[in-house]
């Protein structure tokens, strides 16, 4: 073992003890990309390395975390998009690695995972220090109910965890219930205020990660680490963004704020017991008005802010203030810590409505600005938003019809607002999200720490240009590498177009497409996994085909997902449709997956208010929208989807797309370059001869 850090032996040599420990064997493209994230973090500049499936690539990453990390004495932090990889990072790959490279390190490599703090128990909260959520009302742990009886779990739970973490409880708990036990970063009092600071879960988790060379964490949380003013992570100056075609994504969620009725009506309960009635009172009233406007309209982008909206917006965003006005001063809670939780959680609640409400103001801009500006129009009047496609340059005036020139201000609007209709107990609610998170990103993350960003799928196109744009990076501040992927796709797999169909329409799927997928089953002999557009094409085809085939067909919601997956795998007659989480994430080697086919090409729907505000600011600022936003979309899940049919050495198949638009659109050439090169052919006959000889060498 060295014994200081000017000892330490070189990525590829450090690799290949790590490959020989694990028992694997080396691959070009895992040596390549180790090497390359190595000088990226040794010239301190940004990396986005595209490995697939098989290349290896949490070692190649991993070797030359753990390398800087033993030589600077910081924490190396890697992020991920799934709990899967987390757990695969943290169970399986980072405990193997540590014992292979121990003997060359100066130390035994440490690692931890850390998650955002609604995930650990909150000591305070569980002791009756903080409110309920649920309407003002604790759950009875006795009562014969599903929700009672996670309760009493978790509560059993509590007095024998050592780390707190949800994810310990098996089988698992509804949001409902565990909401009971936990608080946002928000709500928390901070460890040196709160009674339980000394033992707080949360707290504990981040400082064991303080200890570790390397801190799992997941994309949600390091976009808060950068983005808000407290730090959640130890400090760092090196992140690996694994599964990166999902960083974009999911920290836009991070920073999408919501109004509804429910978020008004729980600022309400809070603040209601601390404060007198009447200027609660004021704040319930604004938030009636606000479920009343919002019952009767449609959901949909807002492209021009109605004056019965902006003033409701700005009699919510009021009330909240003089809520807040009157619990007084936030440091009150050093001379009142009975009260301490409640009034955090007050504050919690207040400011998100407070803010909410006056960022939805803003983004109409400041003639919008709270006195109830803006197009003398009726909420309930919007038409449809713009389709995806040559409709980006209209200027109708947007979905709310005020009679402007919308596209005109789309060049200096930096969020979007829409309505999104409730479901079940969920009500209507507003949110509003950025444009793009690019300067964020490029502010926030890339600023002052070296980025590696990885996925089986970044180079769309044959390149890294859209992605890199939606992270805000700029030529010349980063390096692009693809190394391949180990398995030989034009002689392991097929990608069939179906040119012969009709193009896909709005009215369903076609008969001619069901026609096609049973032709395509039965050469197969099952073995299959239909990917389709949305939840209705998928249960439509399942129906159909369960009266035509004798195969066994599973249907995603039939059962839990994971369940669904490991039936599929486990029989392989067996097919499985679903949507959108079966495009990424599953992963079936050998003969139970032979046949993937894609319904159609996975544009983002005319009406997604923020793919289409996205798409029609792009075009509104010169560049084509369609491209920058809906072809980017299709390409990074058709990528996703095809990444399906190969995940070991010795797999074999076809991947079948129906729409014939991936073979004779404009454009069909970028989304073709974004698939992994397989041999290509649109005859279906060849397509049903090749999958019949499949199946009898299975």
């Amino acid at each position: 073992m060295p014994k200081d850090r000017s000892e330490l032996p070189p990525v590829e040599e450090l690799l290949t003890a790590a490959v020989t420990g694990l028992g694997g064997v080396e691959r070009p493209g895992q040596v390549k990309m180790a090497q390359a994230v190595g000088d990226a973090i040794e010239s301190e500049e940004h990396l986005a390395v595209q490995a697939g499936t098989g290349t290896g690539k949490s070692l190649a990453y991993l070797v030359p975390a753990i390398r800087h990390a033993a030589e600077s004495g910081d924490a190396v932090v890697v992020s991920t998009a799934t709990i899967a990889l987390q757990r695969q990072l943290v169970d399986r790959d980072l405990p193997r690695l540590a014992d292979a490279l121990e003997s060359l390190l100066p130390h035994r490599p440490e690692f931890a995972i850390l998650k955002g703090r609604r995930n650990y128990l909150c000591r305070h909260k569980m002791a009756a220090g903080m409110p309920e959520d649920e309407d003002d009302q604790l759950f009875d742990p006795r009562e014969v109910s599903a929700t009672g009886r996670m309760v009493q779990r978790i509560q059993d739970w509590a007095n024998e965890t050592e780390t707190g973490d949800r994810d310990e409880i098996v089988p698992g708990v509804s949001d409902q219930a565990w909401r009971q036990f936990s608080v946002t970063a928000r709500e928390c009092l901070g460890a040196q205020r709160c009674p339980s600071g000394a033992d707080c879960f949360a707290e504990l988790a981040r400082e064991r990660a303080g200890e570790a060379d390397v801190v799992v964490t997941n994309h949600a949380l390091l976009a808060i680490d950068a983005m808000e003013d407290f730090a959640v992570l130890p400090e760092h100056d090196v992140v690996v963004v694994d599964e990166a075609h999902e960083l974009v994504d999911r920290v836009t969620s991070v920073v999408t704020g919501e109004l509804s009725e429910s978020t008004v009506s729980l600022a309400v309960r809070r603040a209601g017991r601390l404060i007198e009635q009447g200027v609660a009172d004021r704040l319930q009233e604004a938030g009636e008005d606000l479920r009343a406007l919002l019952a009767v309209a449609p959901p949909g982008r807002v492209d021009t802010l109605p004056q019965s909206l902006g003033m409701t917006l700005a009699l919510v965003r009021d009330a909240a203030f003089a809520c807040i006005t009157a619990l007084g001063p936030r440091n009150k809670d050093k001379d009142d810590p009975e009260n301490a939780g409640l009034r955090k959680a007050a504050f919690t609640a207040l400011d998100e409505v407070h803010d909410t409400a006056q960022r939805m103001l803003d983004a109409f801009g400041p003639a919008s600005g709270g006195d109830g500006a803006g197009d003398d129009e009726d909420m309930d009047s919007p038409g449809s938003p713009d389709s995806a496609s040559a409709r980006d340059s209209a200027s109708s005036g947007g979905a709310n019809g005020g009679g402007t020139d919308v596209r005109s201000e789309e060049v200096h609007r930096a969020e979007v607002v829409w309505l999104e209709e409730g479901r079940g107990r969920i009500p209507p609610t507003l949110r509003v999200a950025p444009l793009s998170v690019g300067g964020m990103l490029r502010d926030k993350l890339f600023g002052d720490r070296t980025v590696v960003l990885t996925s089986a799928t970044l180079a769309l196109g044959g390149t890294f240009d859209s992605l890199s744009r939606q992270w805000g990076l700029r030529a010349g501040e980063w390096t692009g590498l693809d190394v391949g992927s180990p398995f030989d796709h034009p002689r392991r797999g097929i990608l069939y177009v179906a040119t012969h169909l009709p193009q896909p329409g709005r009215d369903g799927l076609p008969e001619a497409y069901v026609d096609e997928i049973a032709e395509l089953i039965e050469a197969a002999g099952g073995r299959t996994l239909g990917l389709f557009s949305s939840m209705r094409a998928a249960k439509a085809a399942t129906e159909a085909l369960r009266e035509r085939l004798d195969v066994p067909l599973l249907c995603q919601g039939d059962d839990s997902t994971s369940q669904l997956v490991k039936q599929f795998a486990g029989d392989p007659a067996t097919c499985l449709f679903g949507t959108l989480s079966l495009w990424q994430g599953v992963d079936v080697p050998g003969p139970s997956l032979t046949l993937v086919i894609i319904d159609r090409i996975p544009f983002p729907r005319p009406d997604d208010p923020l793919a289409s505000a996205r798409q029609r600011h792009v075009a509104a600022t010169g560049g084509n929208g369609f491209m920058a936003v809906a072809a980017t979309h299709a390409a990074l899940l058709l990528a996703q989807g095809a990444g399906r049919l190969l995940r070991s050495m010795d797999d074999r198949g076809v991947v079948a797309v129906l729409d014939p638009r991936l073979a004779t659109a404009r454009y069909s050439g970028f989304l073709l370059n974004s698939l992994p090169p397989f041999w290509r052919t649109t005859d279906p006959a060849k397509v049903r001869d090749a999958l019949r000889r499949l199946t009898a060498d299975a």
